[in-house]
């Protein structure tokens, strides 16, 4: 249990010669004479005083009257009754000198001592208010411990009831069930990594809610403000270029949605330049270990010729050219990040024109998406929506991956014909099956691969062995950020986590998913198997939503045979299969696949097809509190997160068209 806001502690308070200070201070001192000081004053008013006419009436003064500083009471004729003699007699409607003098000083007198009374009064209100504040925090905090306990007593009885009753079967794993409320020492009893506590509320509550309907927006985007953009990409207000002045090769890296960009930006420099596009090919990875081609090359040529020259290979006088030696080799470490065209203008295009060719190793995020003219922007939606397509043999067995998920034979959903072309058709057996609806399923990448896991520095529960085992990644894949590490202080994992910079982790997404409204009978098709940790760390998935399934599952071994050794082939798989869902979650925005997925669900769907973005930040101090949290107020705080990212919104300046295609560079508002 968290401390107290603030606790209350004893001060003493000091107010101008207030009993609870202990002293007295000077006006307090000046103030120690009774009501015969009047007669003094009275006799000084008469007989000309130099004492001023604002010490008199001044209202800073104690409510007390100073000593006489003429004389002591005992000069004057008469007492105190004397002087109250004459305090109320008129004359002719007017105090009399004498008694006017008493009663203006009277008068301070009063003055005075309500002010004294006044402060003591604040000073006692404020005590009380302190005093009440703490009584009702102190309550507060005996009543979050009873309902800790109470919280416990509950898991206790849930977990008794799953290992009991057979309707719980699946949903919770034996592992997390065997752990269920069982105390440990501390309150912090749920490391942050496992989430157990909340798994089994989860569990519950998916038990206790199949027979209640889905919220209504869980399968739908903002269908009027979405659907009023139309894809317009392919529109062409330019003719081709006329004169060559050399050619461009690339020769990108990464995997499959990594070469798609670095396709796409060549495409664009090369209209840039003035020049001719020789094929891209793909750069071998480490990682990826896929150098294979994934696009149609012929369909590409043909598409894009009207905008810029494309030939397969070099001319035969420039294939003999050393590249290298005559300095016409750029890679990655030469460009920074998203440079802008004004620096090929500067720096390539003379080595183009000296040279003849340019070849680019890497290529990949190196050619900034503002500021850019309009016809180029439009040049890069064209490519990246209508050039490139799939090589036959994906597209079939990505037709055979939908029509397993949608359990149906005939049906093609509103992408299909632009991720499988005319497998698509090849599917439908009968007109009739185009009226008849599919099974739903919802797609979930998981962007929670070793190379992801060990890139963002982060922590996941696995203590000292995955610090270990992801340092030694670093330092073999990633030598740069090992590195960095070693010789730079970064932020710690807690800080990152807090800032949305970690990916979530399985447990985390699947949480998300049942807060939103998913029923446990949802097909959940999952890309991005190779899960840092193997079949374990899916187990959260697994026993929570049981009918998961992944390409593995649904091809046979037969099937995927051609694409087991080529990384990009089988992630071009995952692509059709997610972008082609009824629904798509997000685990990280930051991913490239997720963005491009999303992106031409965008582009494609019409405003039906609806893409779940987790505000990482908000979620991280939601799971924060996972010990603590009841589910249905963990329901709402996640539901909010999500629902906040589903507007409708133009490209951001500066920000990708391949996951924002709303602009008018690639889409035409019709609304």
């Amino acid at each position: 249990m968290d401390d107290l806001p603030f606790s209350i502690m004893g001060s003493n308070f000091k107010l101008n010669g207030d009993p609870l200070s202990g002293e007295e201070d000077s006006d307090s001192t000046e103030t120690r004479v009774g009501i015969s000081h009047v007669r003094s004053a009275s006799f000084q008013s008469r007989s000309g005083s130099t004492t001023p006419r604002n010490r008199q009436n001044s209202p800073t003064h104690s409510p007390r009257l100073p000593p006489s500083r003429f004389g002591s009471f005992d000069k004057f004729s008469g007492d105190v009754q004397y002087a109250s003699s004459f305090s109320g007699f008129k004359i002719f409607g007017f105090l009399s000198d004498h008694s006017s003098d008493k009663f203006k000083v009277d008068k301070r007198v009063k003055k005075r001592a309500g002010a004294v009374w006044y402060q003591r009064k604040r000073i006692k209100g404020i005590l009380f208010l302190i005093m009440l504040a703490g009584l009702f925090f102190f309550v507060n905090w005996v009543m979050l411990l009873r309902l800790q306990e109470q919280d416990d007593r509950i898991q206790e009885h849930d977990s008794n009831a799953v290992n009991s009753n057979p309707e719980y079967s699946g949903n919770v794993s034996s592992s997390r069930i065997s752990v269920l409320g069982k105390r440990k020492a501390g309150r912090n009893k749920w490391p942050k990594g496992n989430y157990g506590r909340l798994l089994a509320l989860a569990a519950h509550a998916l038990a206790e809610g199949e027979s209640k309907p889905e919220p209504k927006d869980l399968w739908q985007e903002p269908v009027v403000a979405s659907s009023a953009w139309k894809p317009c990409a392919d529109q062409r207000n330019w003719e081709p270029i006329e004169r060559n002045i050399g050619y461009i090769m690339v020769t990108a890296n990464g995997g499959m949605n990594q070469q798609r960009v670095a396709v796409c930006n060549a495409v664009v420099l090369a209209r840039l330049l003035n020049s001719t596009l020789v094929v891209p090919r793909f750069l071998y990875s480490s990682v990826w270990k896929d150098v294979s081609d994934i696009y149609q090359e012929d369909h590409f040529i043909n598409y894009m010729t009207p905008d810029i020259h494309i030939v397969k290979e070099l001319p035969d006088n420039l294939q003999s050219l050393d590249l290298e030696a005559i300095g016409s080799v750029v890679t990655d470490a030469d460009i920074n990040k998203e440079a802008m065209p004004r620096f090929y203008l500067k720096n390539i295009l003379p080595i183009l024109i000296k040279n003849k060719v340019v070849h680019f190793l890497g290529f990949g995020n190196r050619l900034a998406f503002d500021p850019l003219s309009f016809e180029l922007q439009r040049l890069r939606c064209r490519c990246n929506f209508h050039a490139l397509r799939f090589v036959p043999k994906i597209q079939e067995t990505g037709a055979l991956l939908l029509q397993r998920l949608r359990q149906k034979e005939g049906y093609a959903g509103p992408l299909d014909k632009h991720l499988v072309g005319s497998y698509a058709e090849s599917t439908m057996k009968e007109k009739k099956a185009r009226s008849t609806k599919a099974a739903k399923y919802l797609s979930v990448h998981l962007r929670f691969e070793i190379d992801m896991v060990a890139h963002s520095l982060c922590q996941f529960g696995g203590g000292k062995e995955e610090k270990e085992e992801l340092e030694a990644y670093r330092a073999v894949h990633f030598p740069a950020l090992s590195l960095l590490q070693k010789t730079t202080k970064l932020p710690s994992p807690e800080d990152l986590r807090s800032e949305g910079l970690c990916p979530l982790t399985p447990e985390e997404a699947v949480l998300m998913l049942a807060a939103l409204g998913f029923k446990r009978k949802t097909k959940i098709f999952v890309a991005g198997s190779q899960i840092y940790g193997g079949n374990k760390r899916l187990t959260a998935l697994t026993s929570l939503y049981p009918n998961l399934v992944t390409k593995e599952k649904l091809l046979s071994t037969t099937e995927l045979e051609p694409f087991m050794n080529f990384s990009s082939q089988l992630a071009a798989l995952d692509f059709i299969g997610c972008t082609a869902s009824d629904a798509f979650a997000m685990t990280d925005s930051g991913s490239q696949l997720s963005s491009l997925v999303s992106g031409y669900r965008i582009y494609y769907g019409g405003g039906r097809m609806p893409t779940i973005r987790p505000n990482k930040r908000r979620l991280a101090s939601i799971f924060s509190r996972n010990n603590t949290i009841e589910w249905r107020i963990f329901e709402i705080r996640v539901r909010k997160a999500v629902r906040q990212t589903k507007h409708v919104l133009t490209r951001p300046r500066g920000r990708s068209v391949y996951r924002y295609p709303r602009c008018k560079e690639c889409m035409c508002w019709t609304g």
